[in-house]
């Protein structure tokens, strides 16, 4: 049996710097992935065998990035019947809202999740993927609950930190 694995799909490599972000996430829950440059535009073909194959061989999620016209996701959506995240990248003259509402605007019966717009949601992409995953892993489960734990700590470190120095004042 294969190992659970999360294709990440990106419109262009120009996508990385964004889409790194979801890359450090999977590797913090040490979860698989691959990483992939194609396109629902100019490679529909290599799109639709990549995620044939990618499902045969164990992936559970995808995760698609793209820009302007941002059809990755929906194209996506359209092959496989596992969870599609959609990441809108923050490019072109209207800054990602164009590829928000290409991704999110997805028709009954073909969902696509829709994270925030650039890196913020690149970073939430990962979570979904993780707690998606942990749904049929325990031990996962418990490395995405302990990371929320730290998460809460660092922000009550932080106001900690601010309440001691307005005190100061």
């Amino acid at each position: 049996m294969t190992k659970p694995f999360v294709a990440i799909l990106m419109g262009s490599d120009s996508d990385l710097p964004v889409m790194q972000s979801t890359i450090d996430v999977l590797k913090s829950f040490d979860i698989t992935f691959e990483v992939k440059v194609t396109s629902a535009h100019r490679t529909p073909a290599a799109t639709h065998s990549y995620v044939t194959d990618a499902e045969q061989r164990g992936c559970k999620v995808f995760i698609c990035a793209a820009g302007l016209a941002a059809h990755l996701a929906g194209a996506v959506a359209g092959i496989t019947t596992r969870p599609i995240i959609g990441v809108p990248v923050d490019c072109g003259p209207l800054q990602g809202k164009d590829a928000l509402l290409s991704t999110v605007m997805m028709p009954a019966g073909v969902p696509v999740a829709t994270v925030a717009i650039g890196t913020a949601g690149a970073k939430n992409a990962a979570y979904l993927a993780a707690q998606i995953l942990a749904t049929a892993d325990d031990a996962l489960a418990l490395r995405v609950k302990e990371d929320r734990a730290e998460n809460a700590k660092a922000v009550i470190a932080k106001d900690a930190a601010l309440q001691a120095k307005l005190a100061a004042l």
